[in-house]
């Protein structure tokens, strides 16, 4: 059976507020707005909960009872907490507060958390909670709606969302810098049917597109390695164990510096979308709304940019 106590409203311990701080029903009903037959009956209806007096007639007026006392004291912390949820409320519609959940698939690492950074640098008492994950993770938190934006390529078809362009994400194939295609023009992609590929895990958007890739020029690599890192990756390939078909964005430095080699082969780049999504369902408070609007904005300044 539910607690009596969870039926009290906030109109009842209002009145019991009002007449214990006037001692007087008429003055109360005055402060509150209300008739005195309409206090009285609050009044009531709170005792019958309470199943206690919670008022007594003294020569100085209405006073409190033990139990009128220890509904005040309840009346002043829910009081409290409201006033402090008007306040967190407030804070969200001015950007001074609240708190946003971003996921980003983990390409979008080489870029998300300093776009990120810029937004928190301008707005520093909202709360930025950043999740990275491979693609099918972080959509899961958009299914789940425990996510409020995702930085993401491709958007998934079977979710309903608003979705804003990034920028171009380019996608290459990278070897050794030592490597004999290395400093070749126009290589075929067919040339590279005997290379040891090293490959993202299943579920990566990079896999997909590679997969996808692979099967309109009919090619069938060989598959040396399956890792779910980058970094790893880069390392791997740095070591001489293969070749790999990874995001442009996440070898720049590399490159740069000449440590990774990109083969230019025709028809690579393949370029695909930065996109920031969210559930078309999902109603987004202000401080979600102006990191999305943020992101549409300024994230394409802060993609890698690969030399050549």
């Amino acid at each position: 059976m539910a607690d009596p106590i969870r039926q009290i409203s906030m109109r009842q311990m209002r009145a019991l507020a009002a007449v214990a701080h006037s001692r007087n029903v008429t003055e109360a009903a005055s402060r509150l707005g209300l008739t005195q037959p309409a206090v009285t009956l609050q009044l009531k209806n709170l005792e019958d909960i309470a199943g206690l007096p919670i008022l007594q007639r003294t020569p100085d007026g209405m006073v409190p009872t033990q139990a009128g006392s220890a509904l005040l004291r309840l009346h002043d912390r829910v009081e409290a907490a409201l006033a402090d949820c008007s306040n967190a409320l407030d804070m969200m519609k001015g950007l001074t507060g609240g708190r946003v959940s971003i996921g980003a698939v983990s390409t979008a690492k080489y870029f998300a958390p300093f776009v990120i950074a810029e937004f928190s640098h301008l707005h520093p008492a909202i709360e930025l909670k950043l999740t990275i994950g491979n693609r099918e993770e972080v959509l899961q938190g958009l299914r789940d709606y425990s996510l409020d934006l995702v930085i993401s390529g491709r958007p998934p078809a079977d979710l309903d969302l608003d979705k804003r362009l990034i920028g171009n994400h380019p996608h290459v194939v990278i070897g050794p810098k030592n490597h004999p295609l290395a400093n070749q023009e126009h290589v075929d992609l067919r040339r590279l049917a005997n290379e040891t590929f090293i490959i993202r895990e299943p579920g990566s958007g990079t896999r997909m597109l590679m997969e996808h890739l692979f099967q309109e020029t009919g090619l069938n690599p060989r598959i040396g390695m399956e890792i779910s890192s980058n970094e790893t990756i880069k390392q791997a390939v740095m070591a001489g164990l293969g070749v790999s078909f990874i995001s442009a964005h996440t070898v720049a430095g590399e490159v740069e510096d000449g440590r990774l080699a990109v083969l230019h082969v025709e028809g690579l780049p393949l370029v695909r979308q930065w996109y920031v999504v969210r559930r078309a369902d999902k109603a987004l408070l202000p401080p979600a709304e102006a990191l999305m609007d943020f992101l549409a904005a300024e994230a394409a300044r802060f993609l890698p940019v690969v030399p050549g």
